[in-house]
């Protein structure tokens, strides 16, 4: 008898979505109270939180504010777009 390998439900149509990171890059060309004041609206982040994230994109060059599935961070990576920060979903 062989055995065959199976997939987990929903992989052989495409439909497993993964976790994924909503990262926030450093730029020159917003201030730390418009970025830390965008994390609190669009991410729910309490202020402690948005500043760590803003000083940590500050000087490691990005930081990840949300982790998700694909259709949880996409609306949040087009209104941070919107609002002209550098943002992707990885």
């Amino acid at each position: 008898m062989v055995k065959q390998k199976r997939k987990p439900v929903g992989e052989e149509h495409g439909l497993v979505d993964y976790s994924r990171e909503l990262i926030l890059f450093n730029d020159e060309k917003n201030s730390f109270d418009f970025v830390i004041q965008t994390l609190i609206d669009v991410c729910d982040h309490e202020l402690l939180q948005a500043e760590q994230c803003a000083f940590i994109a500050h000087f490691k060059g990005k930081c990840a504010v949300k982790s998700g599935f694909w259709g949880e961070l996409k609306p949040k990576f087009e209104e941070m777009s919107r609002r002209g920060l550098t943002v992707s979903i990885d």
